[in-house]
C-alpha cells in the first residue's frame, strides 16, 4: 500500500505539433466608431480590444461547437436581426429545455456596469462569457471538452496566437476565450436610428406622432401627461442601467416572487422582484417583453404602464396609473419605433462568420 501510494501520476503526454511560438503575433489595436454623442467605453485594462481579439470572440460568440452537441452557439439566443434576442419568452437549450429567463439584447452591452443578466450576477463580460457554456440549460458542455475542441482544430490555435500571444497550444484557456468574446461584444453598438439623426443630431423633421410621444417619454411638455419612461430609460443609452420592481407582478409580500430576480443575488429583501432596465433601443425588434417574455407587443408593454401595475412594498415610484389616451399610446408607440436600428446588419462583424 505504502508503494502504489507513491506513484507518480502519469505524465502529461507530449503534446504533438503545440510549439506556436513561430506564427505571427503582431497585436493592432481596436478602434472603435463611436456613434454621435456616445460616450467612450470603458476598456478593462488586463483586456484591451485588439483586431484579433475581437476577430477570435467573432468567431467563437457564433460557434456551436461550444455547445455539447454542436447544435447552440451564443449567437442562437442572441440574433443580431432581432436585436441581440431570439424572439423567444424562453430560450431553448440543447436538451431542449427552456430557459428561466427570456434573452436580454446585447446591442450596447459593453456600457453595462452595474450587473450583467436581469439580475446582476455577473460584473463583467469576461464573467459572463463563461457561464452560458457550462449551465445545464443552455449549452451544457464543459470548458476542458470546449477548449479540447478548439485545440483539435486546425486554426484555432494560431487564432489565439494572433489574439493573445500564447506560445503552445496548451495555453489556450476557458479565460482567454471569455475575454475574446468580450472584446467583441464591446462593438455591437448601435446609435444611428432615426431617433439619433432626428432628436440628437437635428437631421430632419419628426412627425407630429413621433414628437408627441417623445415630449411625453421625456416629460418635456407640461402641457402633456408624462408617460414616465425616461425616469428609467434616459441618457443616450435609454436605460440608467438600474433595478426596478416595475409592478408586473401581484405578490401579497416581496417573499412571494416566483422570480426573486435581484434579490436572490444580493440577499435584500427590499431587492426581490427587481430586475436590471434593458436599453430601449431596437425595442421594436426584441419582442417579447419583460424578464419573462410576458408581453408579447409593445401594444401591452404601454398598456401595463398605462395602467399603474401592481402595488407592492418596493415597486418604483414613478409607478402609477397615467391616463393616457388611445391616440397618445399611439403617439409613444410611433415615438419607439424611432430607436430601431438595423444599420448595423450591413457590418460582417454582426453576422455569423462561419456562413
Amino acid at each position: 500500500m505504502f508503494v502504489a501510494g507513491c506513484q507518480r501520476e502519469p505524465m502529461t503526454p507530449t503534446c504533438v505539433d503545440c510549439d506556436l511560438s513561430g506564427l505571427p503575433y503582431n497585436p493592432v489595436p481596436f478602434e472603435i466608431v463611436y456613434p454621435f454623442d456616445f460616450p467612450k467605453l470603458e476598456i478593462p485594462l488586463d483586456n484591451p480590444l485588439t483586431q484579433a481579439g475581437v476577430d477570435l470572440g467573432h468567431r467563437l460568440f457564433f460557434d456551436k461547437r461550444l455547445s455539447l452537441d454542436s447544435t447552440l452557439s451564443c449567437a442562437s439566443c442572441h440574433l443580431p436581426e432581432l436585436g441581440f434576442t431570439d424572439g423567444q419568452a424562453f430560450s431553448i437549450g440543447v436538451t431542449g429545455e427552456l430557459g428561466k429567463r427570456s434573452a436580454m439584447s446585447l446591442v450596447n452591452i459593453g456600457y453595462v456596469n452595474t450587473g450583467l443578466f436581469w439580475d446582476g450576477r455577473s460584473q463583467t463580460l469576461e464573467e459572463q462569457a463563461l457561464i452560458p457554456v457550462e449551465d445545464p440549460i443552455e449549452m451544457h458542455e464543459s470548458w476542458p471538452r470546449v477548449i479540447e475542441k478548439l485545440q483539435r482544430d486546425a486554426d484555432y490555435p494560431r487564432w489565439f496566437r494572433a489574439a493573445f500571444g500564447i506560445t503552445d497550444k496548451r495555453e489556450m484557456t476557458r479565460e482567454l476565450a471569455a475575454k475574446a468574446m468580450a472584446q467583441y461584444q464591446r462593438t455591437l453598438i448601435s446609435g444611428d436610428s432615426r431617433y439619433d439623426r432626428v432628436f440628437i443630431q437635428n437631421k430632419g423633421f419628426p412627425t407630429d406622432e413621433e414628437f408627441n410621444g417623445f415630449d411625453m417619454f421625456f416629460d418635456l411638455d407640461v402641457l402633456k401627461p408624462d408617460a414616465e419612461c425616461g425616469h428609467c430609460h434616459g441618457s443616450i443609452l435609454l436605460t440608467t442601467h438600474n433595478y426596478f420592481n416595475n409592478a408586473i407582478d401581484s405578490v401579497q409580500t416581496l417573499d412571494d416572487f416566483k422570480d426573486l430576480g435581484r434579490g436572490a443575488v444580493t440577499g435584500r429583501y427590499l431587492d426581490q422582484g427587481r430586475f436590471r432596465t434593458p436599453s430601449l433601443r431596437n425595442i421594436a425588434l426584441t419582442a417579447p417583453y419583460m424578464h419573462d417574455g410576458r408581453f408579447n407587443t409593445l401594444e401591452e408593454v404601454i398598456d401595463h404602464y398605462d395602467s399603474g401595475g401592481h402595488i407592492a412594498e418596493n415597486y418604483d415610484a414613478n409607478m402609477h396609473p397615467l391616463g393616457l389616451t388611445p391616440q397618445q399610446k399611439k403617439e409613444i408607440l410611433t415615438f419607439l419605433h424611432t430607436l430601431t436600428d438595423t444599420s448595423y446588419l450591413k457590418k460582417p462583424l454582426f453576422n455569423d462568420p462561419w456562413k
